[in-house]
Parts: structure tokens; C-alpha cells; sequence
């Protein structure tokens, strides 16, 4: 890949690691929100909600509208989107009621975050090379260590600052998609392909396979989000630990753990069985859900938590690999895109029904303390690993092919 390209590819990168910031940036104030705010556990997980739902709303309509402006005009808008919500996170709450204050600006953050999710892969896609799959796996990996490295500078200036002053912090993160903006106005793109996101998707819904792959990529994206937007909170209000600690501990190991099996999968993926690699992985995350659920001590909670992003680190790479190679010459664009729509609908459901569970736990509850609560929207929530678990050990074991009717 000549220099220039390399130049491009960077630029995706941060853009992967922009995505990082937006999704992962507000959880880590979780507390801060209803100490400070007094903002419910729901309101809480309607902010993940709500982060992925106009995503996956996003994710839609940028299917078409990405043909129409282009790969540079689409990525410069979602750099501007993500830098204006996150500018806005650090202003808004303080100025107006918090919590509308906090959905106006994830509402900018979240329309840059799906616009990034829909357009950065296709243009790493379309760069001169041959080793594609690596660059790709590497591409998703970049997640995985923007949220490493969100979780732990957040970490520390909140310790150096104070949490009083959260508000500063935002905009510095914001500094990352205004660079990116500038970058993404100058360096070299391929041109667009022809538009092709229509086809075959009714070719794809009269098989069973897709059914199953859309149920996989629900279980992946919630099983993935429910622990790791959650960790911050539970690991401060129900295992007692300090902030630092807790965020140190729990969603920065999860993020590591995560972003070194993807790493692995990267390396080593044509080796792997994926359907026994993703019934493997789903049985290991529930346990990792009941290892922090049920145990006394604080250290073993921990534990599961940080290990449950080893667990979920396959899921979303492993079914698009999975029903890529199930679907062989069909797989198309369109492909994709339906799997990205289910992986966020995923991700917008398990951290909302954790935040939602909780707060019925302690209305039902007289006298529950916040950990019990927070304990009993995580077992809820360890439902999505352990039907993906179902599903994977379905296609692992079946005797027939479920694209036989292909």
C-alpha cells in the first residue's frame, strides 16, 4: 500500500477509535449523572438505548444516502456530528435540565457514530492490497483500544481534576474527530462502488440462515454492551471499589481482554471453527455474567467482568466471518448491512434492560441498595449470551446445512 494510502488507513483508525469515544465516554459518568443530576438507573440505560437507536437509524439510511454524497463528504459529516456532541456533552447538562441537555448531545454524537460505522469499513475495503481480511480485522480491533484508552485517561484525569469538573473532559476527547476532519479532507480515497445495497436481500430472507445470523448478532452486540456500559457503576455502588479502581478493573480489562481476541482472531481466524468458537465463547460469557452476578467477593466480580470481553470479543467479527462463508457467492453488501442493523438493535437492548431491570428491582424492593439492584439487571441480561449459546450449538450440531435452500 503506497504512503498516501497508509495516510487514509490512519485516518480510519481514528475513526474506529472516535467511535470508541462516543459510545463509551457518557457510561463512564454514569454515576457522576445520578449523583450529581439524579438521573434513575432506566434514564441511565435509556441513554445506550437511545445512543443505538438512532444508529441503527443512521446505519438505514446511510445504506443509500452514502451513494449519493460520497465516502469523503459522508466521513467529514460524521467527524463534525461526533465533535459537536461531544462539545455539547461537556456544555448542555450544565446549562438546561441535565438529562434533555445529555440526549441533545448524544443525539450528535450518535448520528457521526453510525454514519462512522456504515462508511469506514467499505473504504478500508476499497484500498489497494491483498491483505484485506487483516486490515479489516485490525480495523475492528481499533475499537477495542480506543475504548482501552478512553476508559483509562477518563480514568485519570477524572482523579487528577476531580469528578466535580467531569465536564472538562469531553471536549478534550472531542479534539480526536476534529482532527480527523481535517485529515479525512484531503487524504486519498477510492472511488464508491456502483450502488448495489438492494440486492439480493429477499434472496437472503426466504433461508433460515439469516434468521439464525440475526439472532446471533442481537445475543453478540447485547451480551457485549449490557456488562460493558454497565461495569463503571456496578463495579463503584455494588462492589464497593473506587471509582479508579472500579474503571481500571472492570470496562478497561474488559476492553483489553476484548481487543486481544479479536487480535487472535485476526491472526489465527482461518484456523478456527467459528461455530464451535462462538458456542464456546457464548458459554464462557455466561459464566462471566455469573461470576460477577453471584459472588461475595469483589476481586472475583472483577474478574468475571474484565474476562467477559474475552468472551464477547468473537461474537460480532465471528457471525459476520460465520454467515460470509455459510453464504459463500451470495454474500453482498446488503449482507452486511442487515447484520450491522441487528448487531446495534442488540446493543441498544441489553444495557437498557439492565438499567430497566434494576430500577424494578429496587421499586419492588424495600430497602435494596443499588449493588442488589444493578446484580439483578446483569443476571437478566445474561440471557443474550446464553441464547447464542443455544443458537451456535444449533448450527453446530445440525444435520443439515441451514443454507441448503440456497
Amino acid at each position: 500500500m503506497s504512503n498516501s494510502y497508509k495516510r487514509t488507513l490512519c485516518a480510519c483508525y481514528l475513526g474506529y477509535i472516535t467511535q470508541a469515544i462516543t459510545v463509551n465516554l457518557a457510561t463512564l459518568f454514569f454515576v457522576i449523572f445520578r449523583e450529581s443530576f439524579g438521573i434513575s438507573y432506566t434514564e441511565l440505560g435509556s441513554i445506550v438505548l437511545i445512543t443505538f437507536v438512532i444508529q441503527i437509524a443512521v446505519d438505514a439510511s446511510m445504506m443509500k444516502l452514502t451513494y449519493v454524497i460520497g465516502y469523503r463528504t459522508s466521513a467529514v459529516i460524521a467527524h463534525i456530528f461526533s465533535f459537536l456532541g461531544l462539545i455539547m456533552l461537556g456544555i448542555l447538562p450544565r446549562i438546561m435540565s441535565p438529562y434533555p441537555g445529555i440526549l441533545i448531545s448524544i443525539f450528535f454524537y450518535s448520528v457521526g457514530g453510525g454514519m462512522t460505522e456504515v462508511i469506514i469499513s467499505p473504504i478500508v475495503d476499497s484500498l489497494p492490497g491483498d491483505a484485506k481480511e487483516a486490515g479489516m480485522c485490525l480495523l475492528h480491533s481499533f475499537y477495542s483500544w480506543g475504548q482501552v484508552m478512553v476508559v483509562l485517561l477518563t480514568t485519570v484525569f477524572l482523579k487528577l481534576i476531580g469528578e466535580e469538573f467531569w465536564y472538562i473532559i469531553p471536549p478534550i476527547w472531542a479534539l480526536i474527530p476534529l482532527f480527523n476532519i481535517f485529515q479525512f479532507l484531503k487524504v486519498p480515497l477510492v472511488d464508491i462502488p456502483p450502488d448495489e445495497s438492494g440486492t439480493r436481500i429477499t434472496s437472503y430472507l426466504r433461508t433460515p440462515l439469516i434468521y439464525c445470523a440475526i439472532v446471533l448478532m442481537i445475543c453478540g452486540g447485547a451480551s457485549e454492551m449490557a456488562m460493558s456500559q454497565w461495569a463503571s457503576l456496578f463495579a463503584e455502588t455494588g462492589l464497593g471499589v473506587t471509582k479508579i479502581v472500579g474503571d481500571l478493573l472492570g470496562p478497561c480489562l474488559f476492553a483489553i481482554n476484548m481487543g486481544i481476541g479479536r487480535t487472535v482472531y485476526g491472526v489465527w481466524g482461518k484456523r478456527i471453527n467459528m461455530k464451535t468458537a462462538l458456542f464456546t465463547c457464548s458459554i464462557f460469557t455466561v459464566m462471566c455474567y455469573m461470576l460477577t452476578v453471584f459472588s461475595n467477593s469483589a476481586v472475583l466480580s472483577l474478574i468475571g467482568c474484565s474476562l467477559c470481553g474475552l468472551g464477547v470479543s468473537l461474537m460480532w467479527p465471528g457471525v459476520l466471518s460465520m454467515t460470509s462463508a455459510e453464504y459463500g457467492v451470495m454474500t453482498s453488501p446488503s449482507l452486511f448491512a442487515v447484520l450491522a442493523l441487528a448487531g446495534d438493535i442488540g446493543c441498544s437492548l441489553g444495557p437498557w434492560i439492565t438499567g430497566k431491570v434494576s430500577d424494578i428491582y429496587l421499586a419492588t424492593n424495600a430497602g435494596a441498595v443499588s449493588g442488589g439492584a444493578i446484580r439483578a439487571g446483569l443476571l437478566t441480561a445474561s440471557v443474550f449470551p446464553a441464547l447464542m449459546a443455544a443458537v451456535s450449538l444449533l448450527l453446530l450440531i445440525g444435520r443439515k446445512r441451514m443454507h441448503d435452500d440456497l
